[in-house]
């Protein structure tokens, strides 16, 4: 049995954490809402006047997503984006702007324009479908490993593949560590005397590629996010990493605060991402337009505070966490998020060679397409910077890589460790071994 331990900080009431996942989720919900609700009123306001100032805090970004509605429809017509885009130049030249820095930060996403050549990505494309079709991939392939990329009719579309040469020059590569380091460095990452992640080295995190023809039809995927589900609420890491909304001094929540997000547990399940990621993010091997099935995000880092109070006022029953539970992705939707909802937007137009990332904590979606026109092929790599939850990771990452496995996150299937041309040990450079602790 899995049994519920309390932690007293500063004066304030016990919260109960689980470690491991309850036995009991139900029970669990009902004992950790009415101890966050305590913890939130002995700071001498009730959960719903915290609540208020989050409500108050939103109804400012809700004139200022109307506004930015206005501005986007207006930058559309002039054939701009509403998304913050950097050349790859700037960053790595040091030269982007404080304006740019500035928007970064407020949306909480980027597209970077150029971060690889052209010419390099569809190599890199190309070079994937040669690896699949020579190692006979397809007359192999047993479907959809997980329920929640099944859910976009993968035939396939998400390619269960790691350990390519494209992946692996892609992830080891001095331009995506530049990227990298730089959207790390939005984070606070030192603080309370700890020394969380450090913002010029990451983890090399593997995972899967995505092509969608020409011609297809994809259901895509809902509005979801991706840092966790009730272990945001449950275990002790978590709770002390929001303890800024959960004892009455939301003000102070700051996204972009590393502490006590690296070296914490997280509950199993098919759609976990075992690392702390800064960013989430692909780089795209194809031309893509923004109206052909792409992502879209909800661009208010802020908007993690509403989800995570939302749960504690009295419209929602007692046993829900607005219908996120474990196994699957953390879900918002109109029902109980409508406001955020209002602020979803899509991505301008990439090219082959451009990336495209967003905060960790960020609401995203893939919008459905029908009769795609043009490819809509990109890799996963994001943003991972080196701590202790990433160097234990690292171990599994590592051990996958050796046998050509599927990562330790991912299903179960295993298709690479017989390939015999797979990327191996001896093509690492300094960046692949220090991302894989093989130094």
């Amino acid at each position: 049995m899995t049994l519920a331990t309390g932690t007293q900080q500063a004066g304030l009431p016990v919260l109960p954490h689980w470690e491991t996942v309850p036995d009991d989720l139900a029970a669990a919900i009902r004992e950790i809402k009415p101890a966050l609700r305590a913890r939130i009123e002995s700071s001498g306001r009730t959960v719903e006047e915290v609540f208020a100032v989050v409500e108050e805090v939103f109804a400012v970004v809700e004139e200022r997503v109307r506004a930015r509605l206005a501005e986007i429809r207006a930058d559309q017509e002039r054939g701009e984006s509403v998304w913050p885009v950097i050349d790859y130049a700037d960053i790595a030249n040091g030269t982007v702007t404080p304006e740019q820095f500035d928007k970064l930060r407020r949306r909480g996403c980027l597209v970077v324009r150029g971060h690889f050549e052209r010419d390099q990505a569809l190599a890199w494309d190309a070079s994937i479908v040669d690896y699949v079709e020579r190692n006979e991939f397809f007359e192999n392939y047993q479907g959809p490993g997980d329920d929640f990329f099944g859910s976009v009719g993968s035939k396939p579309e998400i390619y269960p593949i790691y350990w390519s040469q494209a992946q692996m020059e892609a992830r080891q590569s001095d331009r995506m560590a530049t990227v990298q380091s730089f959207l790390n460095s939005l984070w606070k990452h030192e603080s309370e005397g700890v020394r969380w992640f450090d913002p010029n080295r990451d983890a090399l995190y593997p995972d899967r590629i995505r092509r969608r023809p020409p011609g297809a039809d994809s259901n895509g995927l809902g509005t979801h996010l991706d840092p966790g589900t009730l272990d945001l609420w449950l275990t002790q890491a978590y709770q002390q990493a929001f303890r800024h909304l959960f004892d009455g001094s939301v003000e102070e929540y700051d996204p972009w605060d590393a502490a006590h997000r690296t070296a914490g547990p997280q509950y199993p399940g098919t759609t976990m991402c075992s690392a702390f990621r800064t960013f989430q993010g692909w780089t795209a091997l194809s031309d893509m337009d923004h109206d052909q099935g792409v992502l879209h995000t909800v661009p208010i880092p802020e908007a993690m505070a509403y989800l995570m109070l939302r749960p504690l006022l009295a419209d929602v029953p007692d046993d829900d966490m607005c219908g996120v539970t474990t196994n699957q992705v953390f879900p918002a939707d109109e029902k109980w998020h409508p406001l955020l909802m209002e602020a979803l937007t899509g991505i301008p137009d990439v090219r082959a060679g451009d990336s495209v990332w967003w905060h960790c904590d960020m609401i995203h979606s893939v919008a459905p397409i029908t009769d795609q026109k043009g490819w809509g092929n990109v890799m996963y790599i994001p943003a991972a910077p080196w701590c202790p939850r990433n160097e234990e990771y690292a171990a599994k990452v590592r051990e996958a890589f050796l046998t050509g496995s599927s990562p330790s996150d991912f299903p179960e299937e295993h298709y690479e460790r017989t390939w015999p041309d797979r990327f191996d040990v001896g093509r690492l450079n300094e960046t692949g071994r220090r991302g894989l602790d093989l130094d």
